[in-house]
Parts: structure tokens; C-alpha cells; sequence
């Protein structure tokens, strides 16, 4: 969340700022709130001071044999007024973190103003394939070849989720294995999570509030289905305090997603596009705040390098402020090409949040060996989700008979050259 510090600074201009991610932002309510939040704290220091004072007054008399019934009677008056405070003060801090929770995070200054419109194409790596016949879309293919069976994973859990058969069962596997394993060699340390969190770890993510309605919940156990390893990760140093020769912390960790997607489905969104379940292999980053812009750059390069040694076409783009998540500061995607449908799809999403979830999961690290602890910064990013990559590889490596050429990385893992 926010620092409720800078708001009341520099309201200002963390308005300005946050309005272009939505308009309708106005910070009064929260800045009210604060305001009363204060006058709480200093009337109820006020009393605690005159209650110390008078616990003294009556020690004293006491001890030089006085009265002191007038006083002791000030003194439980005293007592109720601050509970009494103490309550309204617990309501208004409530009140005021509800109001931070649903609040985005500051966009960086490198971020253009705007939505989809103004999202910038950084660069374009490699060619869109020319292969000369027609094109077919992934759904087609597998249709065809059988190992994608939508209508049997309907009849088990419901539309949008899908079932891997035969070759895409393990050309699946072989995906996350090689991104699991290629990221491990590259340093990050390897995670295995719960794939279910409690509230608590939701909201460190930003899932909550703002999203409940994205996310599925186990109401009888009050948990949350995984929709993305990051809002496990995030929870990884919880109330920790890192000394800074440790950061940044690297971390990758593989599960299975789940999100509701609520809303309706266009035609480009059928088959492995827009699913209920997928899987992903994610990259997670602790980084001090110096330095987290520089491990932005290294987070993008190693989901680059994925796409990169399975030989697809893609182009980097910077998010404009307003399609950026939440919790968000500044975000990189990477864009597959699948010419099946002429477009391009999301692949990666790479974000640096700066101290937006530290805050929230108070995750903070030591500058110097005595120094005060500050927060630290966190970064994740897709590295990357199979789903969207089983449809650009079918889609991209079909051949004119009908085959479908599997990357040289992976041909170990299926078993196959073609499928």
C-alpha cells in the first residue's frame, strides 16, 4: 500500500500521479481520516500524560498520609475517556487502511500516462513466421491430433478448463521443466509453494480487497486458490527483517493457476488464451531500492531468454499506467506473436512494485549493520506461463502436412521431434 506519510506531505501530487491510472481517485476521504487518526493520538497522549502526572500527585499524598479521593476520581474518569479513544482510534485506522488497500500503487515516472492506447513497443525480437499455406489456430491442430480435450475437462470441472493429452501432456511438461530448470541455473532458488494461502498472504499481494471477486475461496477453510506463485512469494519474508548482503533474493517457483476470469469470452480469446486453470513457472525478486530498477532489466532478459531458446517471435512492451496491476509500479511485458490469429498475446508480465507489498507484509531490510530498516522492493515475473506457449508453439512451428515442429530444447523431454 501506500505510505500514508506521503499522502498527507504531498497530496497533491500523489493525486496527480494516481489519476492517471484512474481518473475518479480523490484522496479526501483517506486524508480526513488521518487527520482524525492524529487528534485521536494526541488527545489520548494529552490524558495518558495528565494520568501519569496524577498517579504521582497520588503516591505522594499517600505517602504524606493526604486525601487523594478527588484525584483518583479524575483518574477514573480518565480511564473511560481513553478507552473510549482508544476504540474511535482502532475504527479510524481501519478505516483508513481499507481506503490505502484499494488504492494503486505511485507509477514510476518512465511510464506513459494512458491505457492499452498508450502502451509502447519497446523493441521486436525476431521475425513472424511466413509459412505459406493457411494458417490454422492452435485449437484446430490439437483438436485434430486429439491431446487437447476441452469438452471431457468441461464435463470433469466446467468451461475454460483445459485437458493436456498425449503429446501436449508432455510437450506441458517438458515446457515447465525446461523454464524451472533454465531459471535455476541462472541462480534463482528453486520453490515448490502450497498452491492454497490464507487472507493474510492474499492481501500482502494485493488480491485483497480490491480483487476478491477474481480469486477462487474455500469459504469453509477461508483459503484461496493460487492465481499466480507471486502472491505466494511475495509471503516468503513476512515480518523479516533481511540484512542487505543477502539482496537481492532471487526466487522461482512452479504451480498451477486459478482465476475466475469473469466476463464474457470473445472468439480470440477460445481455446488456450483465456483459461481457469493454467500453469506457470514464476520468478520472484527481494531487491533493495537502489538496485530494483537494474533487477527489473535482469527479470526481463531471463523471461526473454525463454522465449528466445524456443524460437518465437515476440516484442517487449511497456505497460501504460493505467493497464498496469495494482500493486504495480512499472511493468515489461513480453508479447508472443501467434499468427494463427494475426496478434499478438501476453506471455510475461514483469513488474517492479518498489515498496508497495513490503509495506503491506512489512518485509524490510537492514541498510548497515545498526541502521533503521526500510522496506525492500519487490519484483515478479512470468517466466513464463505454458499456456499461451503450448498455443504460440503449435501455432508457429505447424507445417504444411499437419505436423507440428517441436523446439529443439524440448525434444529431449517429449520424446519427439514432431507431433
Amino acid at each position: 500500500m501506500l505510505d500514508i506519510r506521503e499522502i498527507r506531505e504531498n497530496r497533491g501530487a500523489v493525486e496527480a500521479r494516481l489519476r492517471t491510472r484512474d481518473p475518479s481517485i480523490d484522496l479526501g476521504e483517506v486524508v480526513s481520516f488521518d487527520e482524525e487518526r492524529r487528534r485521536l493520538i494526541a488527545e489520548v497522549e494529552e490524558l495518558k500524560a495528565e494520568r501519569n502526572r496524577g498517579s504521582q500527585e497520588v503516591g505522594r499524598r499517600k505517602q504524606a498520609g493526604e486525601k487523594a479521593d478527588d484525584l483518583l476520581t479524575r483518574l477514573s474518569v480518565i480511564a473511560d475517556r481513553i478507552a473510549v479513544l482508544d476504540g474511535e482510534l482502532r475504527e479510524v485506522e481501519t478505516k483508513i487502511e481499507e481506503r490505502l488497500g484499494l488504492l494503486p500503487n505511485l507509477p514510476h515516472e518512465s511510464v506513459p500516462a494512458g491505457g492499452k492506447e498508450a502502451n509502447l513497443v519497446l523493441k521486436e525480437v525476431g521475425e513472424k513466421p511466413e509459412l505459406g499455406f493457411e494458417i490454422r489456430h492452435h485449437l484446430e491442430i490439437a483438436e485434430e491430433k486429439g491431446i487437447l480435450d476441452f469438452p471431457r475437462a468441461a464435463a470433469i470441472a466446467g468451461a475454460r478448463f483445459p485437458m493436456y493429452v498425449g503429446a501436449a501432456a508432455r510437450l506441458e511438461m517438458a515446457l515447465i521443466q525446461f523454464m524451472f530448470a533454465r531459471h535455476v541455473a541462472r541462480g534463482y532458488v528453486p520453490i515448490l509453494p502450497p498452491f492454497l494461502a490464507n487472507a493474510r498472504s492474499f492481501y500482502v499481494a494485493s488480491q485483497l480487497p480490491k480483487f476478491a471477486d477474481d480469486v477462487y475461496h474455500i469459504e469453509k477453510d477461508d483459503l484461496y486458490l493460487n492465481p499466480t506463485a507471486e502472491s505466494l512469494l511475495v509471503n516468503l519474508h513476512r515480518d523479516e527483517v533481511l540484512p542487505i548482503e543477502e539482496l537481492p533474493k532471487n526466487y522461482v517457483a512452479y504451480t498451477p493457476c486459478f482465476r475466475r476470469e469473469a466476463g464474457s469470452y470473445g472468439e480470440d480469446e477460445r481455446g488456450l488464451i483465456r483459461v481457469h486453470q493454467f500453469n506457470k513457472v514464476e520468478m520472484f525478486k527481494f531487491a533493495a531500492p537502489d538496485t530494483s530498477y537494474g533487477e527489473l532489466e535482469n527479470l526481463v532478459a531471463d523471461a526473454e531468454g525463454v522465449l528466445q531458446a524456443l524460437g518465437l517471435h515476440y516484442r517487449v512492451v511497456l505497460l501504460a499506467t493505467s493497464d498496469m496491476a495494482q500493486q504495480s509500479s512499472k511493468t515489461i511485458d513480453l508479447e508472443v506473436y501467434l499468427p494463427g490469429q494475426g496478434r499478438y498475446y501476453e506471455v510475461s508480465s514483469c513488474s517492479n512494485c518498489e515498496a508497495f507489498q513490503a509495506r503491506r507484509g512489512n518485509i524490510r531490510y537492514r541498510p548497515a549493520p545498526k541502521a533503521k530498516p526500510e522496506y525492500v522492493h519487490t519484483l515478479n515475473g512470468s517466466g513464463l506461463a505454458t499456456s499461451r506457449l503450448m498455443a504460440a508453439i503449435l501455432e508457429n512451428n505447424q507445417g504444411g502436412d499437419g505436423s507440428v515442429r517441436i523446439p529443439e530444447v524440448l525434444r529431449g523431454a517429449v520424446g519427439a521431434e514432431t507431433i
